[in-house]
């Protein structure tokens, strides 16, 4: 991004706003100097080679890592503040990971009340109604008893997108949502992520779906060794990008059968 580009987005509203972000797991150096800012509404995928920092930076926005230095603040609470009561600034933030993580010995429906009913501390005939509204918005109100292990990786996946809708975030980070599918299971995830984009649902994801990235991300990061190397519009990243790192790094994801040993 220009110059001017970087001005343009400090002026706007952030939902997000990271900035001089660093993390490191003991002598390694995992993030290095995390500079981004994403606007309400907007969705950002961070693309790049695995141990990158990409998963790192995820869990560093709701405090699963805690940074080594630097400032994190969500929907206008700084999560960085020693004095942050981090609980409520979660309640702000979903988050969706490879795996599904969702509770064997309850059903489909129990997996979304119960989170509702613990931590917000809604009554059940509430948390009921939240948890079919957001079923629906998965299209999976007919497995509302189901358990989990009647379902498929893509229909778990779903639930657990809808269980961290139903806790109402300002923010959604997934964190390589559909890298757990198999390949046939990947669209069914990827829908829905794309109505939740057209709903205007602020989002950060971490994929390595390009054409899920090019089609409805408003930005694309190319993260490398830790650091944002290119940021910039979808069409331009991913279909033309400037840096020689990230033509790079494209090219052997899009075709890798052009790739060089």
């Amino acid at each position: 991004m220009t110059s001017d580009d970087n001005d343009a987005t400090r002026r706007q509203p952030t939902e997000i706003e990271i900035r001089d972000l660093h993390k490191s797991f003991g002598a390694t150096e995992v993030l290095r100097g995390i500079d981004l800012q994403v606007t309400p509404g907007e969705v950002v995928c961070v693309i790049g080679p695995s141990g990158s920092g990409k998963s790192t930076l995820l869990r560093c926005i709701n405090l699963l890592e805690e940074p080594s230095r630097g400032r994190i603040v969500v929907a206008g609470t700084d999560i960085t503040d020693p004095d942050v009561d981090i609980d409520a600034a979660r309640r702000r933030i979903g988050m969706v990971f490879q795996q599904f993580n969702l509770f064997p010995h309850l059903t489909v429906s129990g997996n979304l009340v119960l989170p509702q009913r613990r931590v917000l501390g809604r009554d059940k005939r509430t948390a009921d109604r939240v948890a079919r509204e957001n079923l629906r918005r998965v299209a999976l109100t007919d497995k509302a008893d189901a358990y989990p292990a009647q379902l498929s990786g893509g229909q778990q996946q779903r639930v657990a997108i809808a269980r961290a809708l139903a806790m109402d975030p300002r923010v959604m980070l997934f964190d390589e949502p559909t890298s757990a599918l198999d390949p046939e299971l990947v669209g069914d995830v990827l829908a829905v992520m794309r109505s939740l984009a057209a709903d205007g649902m602020t989002m950060v994801v971490v994929t390595h779906e390009m054409s899920f990235a090019r089609e409805v991300a408003d930005r694309v990061v190319f993260m490398d060794e830790g650091r944002v190397v290119e940021q910039g519009p979808a069409a331009q990243v991913v279909g033309s990008p400037r840096h020689e790192r990230t033509r790079d790094f494209l090219t052997r994801v899009l075709d890798p059968a052009a790739s060089k040993l």
